[in-house]
């Protein structure tokens, strides 16, 4: 080799070497731009693939109730309204939320391949937001449930629905928290709800919330109002259960004891005393009349400071215990003080019905 063809520069530098990426290993700043393309790429995969296993599976909800008199007076004979919705049968049944469908005269739901159909209610349930309504149709494309519990803060997830009219939006986020609780407006909480950031808009309402898989570990209810990337659904265990029973029973059977009550903040020596678990628990204000409370033997004054061996430091407390059909006819043990004396009671639940509900469980 001859010298002239080898001069380093007073650098150190070799002027006979290519130039980055030019017929030599890529530059530093190109292998890290091509690696975040690619995981970008599979994101971007990952959501279109969860997106085409559900997305035929999604449909628009949209429902008409007649107008206020006053409206109707000026030219507007009825309301309208729209939502989303999920097919969970084949033949024809689908979840959506209770407060999209709720006092509809008429309600139509789009496919997504442009058919329009008249739907009918099946059930709702409005202590947990979740209704199913039905179509005469069969061999439609269905969801797959998730186990929500297995969900886990910040895994990916993609919100499916019509927001403000817009069909077929795709949305995506993380589960930015889990077992929250929402206060329905009934005044029941359901339990481990999810948070997410996916963006939510009304008309998102009743549509699923889905994994990277495509399977629904959600039913999307709520957005906070003002608030941004504060969103949330009913986990899919719960609205599988739910679902389940509209279809059964049109109608979600849950127990009740018959009482009126009041949180109560139990005296510290009590507490002690005791070995009580919480400082807070239920004051028995009323007992009604032919109920299994009374049946039981609770009075009124009678503070109530465990359930079925759960401790009691709410109306919550009960509601979590009564709130399933497995409760319904099952002697279950309370737990009591009456005055300072503690007492262990046995009542048997009834059944909670649409057109006798108490004032508390």
């Amino acid at each position: 080799m001859r010298l002239a063809q080898l001069v380093t520069q007073p650098d150190g530098v070799r002027d006979d070497l290519p130039a980055p990426g030019a017929n030599g290993p890529p530059a530093r700043e190109e292998t890290a731009a091509a690696g975040e393309a690619e995981a970008l790429d599979a994101y971007s995969r990952t959501v279109v693939r969860a997106v085409e296993r559900v997305g035929p599976a999604v449909v628009s909800v949209g429902l008409a109730r007649r107008a206020p008199a006053s409206l109707q007076r000026r030219g507007w004979p009825e309301l309208r309204g729209a939502g989303s919705g999920a097919i969970i049968t084949p033949d024809g049944y689908i979840l959506t939320n209770s407060h999209v469908v709720r006092g509809a005269d008429r309600i139509e739901v789009r496919l997504p391949d442009g058919r329009e159909l008249q739907a009918r209610l099946v059930g709702a349930d409005p202590h947990t937001d979740l209704a199913v309504i039905a179509v005469p149709e069969t061999g439609l494309p269905a969801v797959e449930f998730g186990d929500s519990s297995r969900l886990r803060p910040g895994q990916l997830v993609v919100a499916i629905g019509n927001p403000l009219g817009f069909q077929a939006t795709v949305t995506t986020g993380v589960v930015s928290a889990l077992g929250r609780t929402l206060r329905t407006e009934t005044g029941r909480l359901i339990e481990n709800v999810i948070q997410t950031d996916a963006p939510l808009n009304p008309g998102n309402s009743g549509g699923p919330l889905v994994d990277f898989r495509g399977r629904v570990v959600g039913i999307n209810t709520a957005v906070i109002a003002g608030s941004q990337g504060i969103c949330f659904a009913i986990p899919a265990n719960t609205a599988a259960q739910v679902a389940a029973q509209l279809i059964r029973h049109g109608r979600v059977r849950r127990a009740y004891l018959g009482i009126s009550a009041q949180p109560h903040r139990l005296d510290r020596r009590v507490v002690l005393r005791h070995r009580l678990p919480a400082e807070t628990a239920v004051r028995v204000v009323e007992v009604l009349p032919g109920t299994p409370a009374a049946a039981g033997g609770i009075r009124p004054g009678d503070v109530v400071v465990g359930l079925d061996g759960q401790p009691v430091t709410s109306a919550d407390d009960l509601q979590r215990v009564l709130g399933t059909e497995q409760a319904i006819g099952r002697p279950l043990r309370v737990a009591v003080l009456r005055g300072v004396e503690p007492l262990e009671l046995t009542v048997v639940p009834g059944e909670l019905r649409d057109d006798e509900r108490p004032a508390a469980p």
